[in-house]
């Protein structure tokens, strides 16, 4: 009865060297890929720390764009008369 079983390890074949590459390369794409998701996510917790902490300087960027109030307008007149000579 024992001599039917065959106990042996199975032969398994080496892998290629294009085996070989393809594995690796899964492993340093898996990697990449984690430390993508991990860059967006840490500095986004950043982000949020310095919009809390420099709240002044977004007013006085929305400051300077109301400053500049009278160049729309130029820009609304030169499209008007350009539509009155059509």
């Amino acid at each position: 009865m024992s001599a039917e079983l065959d106990l042996s390890p199975p032969e398994v074949p080496e892998p290629t060297l294009l085996e070989s590459l393809l594995r690796y390369g899964l492993f340093l794409g898996a990697i990449f890929q984690l430390i993508c998701i991990l860059a967006v996510i840490i500095p986004s917790s950043k982000g949020q720390e310095q919009e809390e902490s420099e709240p002044s300087d977004l007013k006085t960027a929305d400051q300077n764009k109301k400053s500049k109030g009278p160049v729309p307008q130029i820009r609304q007149k030169l499209k008007k008369e350009s539509k009155k000579k059509r």
